[in-house]
């Protein structure tokens, strides 16, 4: 989906390209566009923090819960995917009008 290959970011992160920010306070660095973490008690999934629709589709995506980057789900089994589907597409859509390719 975003056309890029995964590359594993930490020893449990993969994670679809990579972008290079920088804050306004000056803190600086890299980081995929989207990401994912396979963990034993919950999938992390790793979104851009602000994109079109994102409380609407939160709401309709199903059982969740959220950190200030991360959706957390307990199985894939929990939530709508197509909704989930337009969320991705939305933050790469969102991350990659900041950042381009």
């Amino acid at each position: 989906m975003t056309g890029f290959e995964p590359q594993m970011w930490y020893p449990n992160i993969i994670g679809f390209g990579t972008y290079h920010y920088v804050y306004n306070s000056g803190r600086e660095g890299d980081t995929s566009y989207l990401a994912f973490s396979p963990r034993k008690a919950k999938f992390s999934l790793y979104l851009a923090t602000e994109f079109k629709d994102k409380d609407k589709l939160l709401a309709q995506l199903g059982k969740h819960t959220t950190g200030k980057m991360c959706i957390y789900v307990n199985k894939l089994a929990d939530i709508d995917l197509d909704v989930l589907k337009t969320m991705l597409e939305n933050s790469m859509e969102h991350t990659l009008s900041k950042y381009p390719k």
